[in-house]
């Protein structure tokens, strides 16, 4: 009313009357600021859940550099007097570290490769062709999903003992090449997703300019498919890296997997210095946060340097659950 009463004035006066903006629109105002007051309590949040995520690498990366006497001194907890490294060569020779991680780089692309393919050929061909009992395929894939991987751990050691394939790397490559286990199932739900949603009539324009259905499959489907095969590589590498109690069981400790040497770190320590001053050879906890930082860095840098084409594989596969 006040403001109306003021332009009346104005208008009487014979001249115009400016407001400021603030007087002429006081709801802009006053959601102006409920919207900060939503951003600031957000980006709180926000900080919050990001220090509880980075708490247990913080913790690790400052452990890794304290010396004995940062480690048993109350006084010192975040910055320490020194960054010393002497735990990451300790752990390094422990490790082996260059040799095991050239190792388990190579063995887990080739499975992560393997199990991308064998998952993107069964959902293809779950989505895109008709045969016989096709929906009980999927049901059984299902099913697959349902059961721990556990329950078929004996059964499956018993088989590959059979075959000679115990303490080999094909106790684990061979299944990743047909698609079997739990993730495998994830990955070819996640394939018959993105295969079934783009039209049949690009693979019959395809087919009519001549291509087989191999070529249809690499030419046509896989790029539009794209971000399931991000998924799927990401995904299948990270599992593939830490595996470490069916790789423990069936390839044993004779193969030199980071994760694995890892659980066993303490062993291998006191091998690697049992004729060391018993000042290097007593092994504390900032060493192994050193072994453990080394052996997850690879994939730090990897989910650093594919953060963004990961986010939009996750999102655009529909594992979110929205």
């Amino acid at each position: 009313m006040k403001i109306r009463s003021i332009e009346r004035a104005g208008r009487k006066a014979g001249r115009a009357l400016v407001l400021p903006s603030s007087i002429q629109h006081p709801d802009k105002l006053r959601r102006a600021g409920r919207r900060l007051a939503g951003q600031i309590l957000l980006y709180f949040l926000l900080i919050g859940i990001s220090v509880v995520f980075l708490y247990p690498i913080l913790y690790m990366v400052v452990n890794s550099f304290k010396t004995v006497g940062d480690l048993v001194n109350p006084g010192i907890e975040w910055i320490p007097t020194t960054l010393y490294i002497g735990n990451y060569r300790r752990a390094l020779v422990a490790l082996d570290y260059w040799h095991s991680l050239a190792y388990t780089v190579i063995f887990t692309s080739a499975a992560t490769l393997f199990q991308t393919i064998s998952c993107a050929l069964a959902g293809y061909a779950l989505a895109r062709h008709r045969f016989p009992m096709k929906k009980l395929w999927m049901v059984l894939i299902v099913i697959a999903f349902l059961i721990p991987s556990h329950v078929t751990l004996i059964p499956r050691y018993l088989q590959f003992f059979k075959y000679g394939l115990v303490n080999t790397p094909w106790a684990v490559l061979l299944p990743a090449a047909l698609g079997q286990g739990v993730n495998s199932t994830i990955f070819i739900l996640v394939f018959h997703q993105f295969f079934s949603s783009y039209p049949r009539s690009f693979d019959e324009a395809a087919q009519l300019d001549g291509a087989n259905r191999f070529r249809v499959f690499f030419r046509v489907a896989l790029p539009i498919c794209s971000p399931a095969i991000i998924v799927s590589l990401l995904f299948s590498f990270v599992w593939f890296w830490n595996e470490t109690y069916t790789a423990g069981q069936l390839m044993g400790e004779a193969q030199s997997l980071l994760p694995i040497k890892l659980s066993s770190f303490m062993e291998l320590y006191n091998n690697a210095y049992a004729s060391a001053s018993s000042g290097v050879s007593q092994i504390n906890e900032s060493q192994n946060m050193a072994a453990t930082l080394l052996v997850i860095a690879p994939l730090l840098l990897i989910y650093l340097v594919l953060q963004k084409r990961f986010i939009e594989g996750i999102e655009s596969s529909g594992l979110t659950g929205e």
